[in-house]
């Protein structure tokens, strides 16, 4: 087993022992946090929406914690630049 395989093994443990977030636990694997979902439906680990269009509640929440963390660190942009480039 290699040291990634281990690592990744050791941060799935810990997410199902919920002693570590899921934004934490893909982190601890080096993968990014789709992937890293998918890794986990395909181990049965958690279960896919019915619906496709739905986004998992596993990464909705980490988005949303991922947001705040960066709006306390103060990395926000104006409400002016929002849009920006969306019509390109």
């Amino acid at each position: 087993m290699t040291e990634a395989q281990m690592l990744t093994e050791i941060a799935i443990m810990l997410y199902q022992q919920q002693r570590l977030q899921f934004e934490q636990a893909a982190e601890l694997t080096g993968m990014a946090l789709d992937d890293f979902y998918q890794l986990l439906v395909s181990r049965n680990i958690l279960t896919p929406s019915t619906d496709p269009d739905d986004e998992p509640k596993e990464l909705i929440l980490t988005s949303l914690r991922i947001s705040l963390q960066q709006a306390k660190e103060g990395k926000v942009h104006p409400i002016s630049e929002l849009w920006d480039g969306i019509d390109d």
